[in-house]
């Protein structure tokens, strides 16, 4: 079963409504109990990469998510926030580890060298895809997705790298490893591209089973 992790951040029901409509189906955990019966988990989050880890450490939820991300090997999607905390910390809370999943951290925009830089990164912008991308169109047209984030995640081994987008620099915004996938921008509010990632990430629990 297609299980939406609801910690206390996130938009949990717009998650559930975009994978309905793309002929999914998703039930949403509210307890760390209910991942039992997992095939695939939705990661999401919005808001302070400390809080949100204090939500998960506290609620028992990183040591059960780890359990079926790492050793049970589930198709685990993170989204915007959910993507960073994959990471090993922020630069947001100093301090605070992540799940560390990955080998890649997550830092702030450098608007020191262009002060016309936006922060947050806000709106509609292109996510260049990676041929090894599982999630992301191959075939050339250009794929636009609603991004809202002050921080982005930076990896260590450009193999984890899916797919790219430029806001000031180029930055990672899509990461990919075995059964691991992590999207920077909102799938759930980016319309018929959304749909078709979250499209991708439905036929890939269908080819597990």
């Amino acid at each position: 079963m297609l299980t939406i992790v609801d910690y206390g951040v996130g938009n949990v029901g717009s998650i559930k409504n975009m994978i309905k409509h793309v002929g999914g189906d998703a039930i949403v955990a509210r307890a760390p109990e209910d991942l039992e019966h997992a095939t695939q988990i939705v990661l999401p989050g919005v808001g302070n990469f400390g809080h949100a880890m204090d939500l998960l450490n506290d609620g028992g939820w990183s040591a059960a998510l780890t359990s079926c991300a790492l050793q049970k090997r589930i198709p685990t999607l993170g989204i915007c926030l959910g993507m960073q905390l994959m990471t090993r910390g922020s630069e947001e809370s100093p301090g605070v580890e992540g799940l560390s999943w990955i080998e890649a951290d997550t830092v702030r925009f450098d608007d020191a060298r262009d002060r016309r830089l936006k922060i947050p990164h806000m709106g509609w912008n292109v996510v260049t895809p990676r041929q090894n991308s599982l999630l992301l169109d191959q075939s050339g047209q250009e794929s636009r997705f609603y991004f809202v984030h002050s921080y982005h995640v930076r990896c260590d081994r450009d193999e984890d790298i899916a797919g790219t987008t430029i806001h000031g620099r180029l930055f990672t915004s899509c990461i990919q490893r075995r059964n691991l996938f992590g999207f920077q921008p909102h799938p759930e509010k980016s319309h018929k591209f959304g749909m078709s990632v979250f499209r991708k990430f439905v036929e890939i629990g269908k080819k597990r089973c």
